[in-house]
């Protein structure tokens, strides 16, 4: 009796099983890749026209993220702060120092320092920085110990995932309103943390979105 299939259809479970193998692969390395700092842009650090220093600002001299960052608590993005904001020190200050070419430079011009932004959520979702700084989220949620940088990078990936860690548990990541800017503050415990998280949860009304509607507007 002669054979219902050609020979070559006895290599066609292998060749299926050769296509699961690679398509299992391209999956893998894709999640895997979405999750890399490459992607998320962990520790990007690029130059600036003039160089600034955290850890000399916030840190050794003290000052509030405020000074510089005056929109935080009013408005949906926080501002870079501008070349009057910087002249109002350095115009006595380390006034003719080679680092603030720059700024001197925009200060006689008018023209803006081309800061190079550094965090930024896609343009397909919808962040308000208000919201969440008037509501127990601190600048070191975000931002790291940017009071401890020489120099700003990303320290944070902020992925989706990374983001709907805080909105599902918000409790782990509220603090004290006066603890807003303290990017030394921590509490004594974990178990501090949620008591403490879980009664400011509470008392806001707290309820971060945990939807697609939520960020993708």
């Amino acid at each position: 009796m002669a054979n219902f299939f050609p020979r070559w259809a006895n290599w066609i479970p292998l060749k299926l099983l050769l296509i699961v193998m690679v398509l299992g692969a391209v999956v893998t390395g894709g999640i895997w890749y979405y999750f890399t700092p490459k992607y998320t842009n962990v520790g990007y650090m690029p130059a600036q026209p003039a160089p600034f220093s955290h850890a000399i600002h916030a840190e050794q001299l003290g000052m509030d993220c405020r000074y510089c960052h005056s929109h935080v608590e009013v408005a949906g993005h926080s501002n870079v702060p501008s070349t009057q904001t910087c002249m109002s020190c350095h115009s006595q200050i380390k006034a003719q120092s080679p680092k603030l070419a720059a700024v001197r430079a925009s200060w006689e011009t008018g023209t803006p320092v081309q800061w190079v932004r550094i965090h930024k959520a896609p343009d397909y979702v919808y962040f308000n920085h208000a919201v969440h700084v008037n509501r127990g989220i601190s600048c070191h949620s975000c931002h790291g110990q940017i009071n401890e940088m020489p120099v700003v990078y990303q320290a944070q990936p902020l992925s989706m995932a990374w983001c709907l860690e805080c909105h599902r548990e918000p409790e782990k990541f509220l603090r004290p309103p006066s603890e807003i800017y303290n990017l030394n503050w921590r509490p004594a415990s974990a178990q501090e943390q949620l008591a403490m998280g879980a009664q400011y949860k509470k008392e806001w009304n707290v309820n971060p979105p945990v939807t697609c509607g939520g960020c993708h507007r």
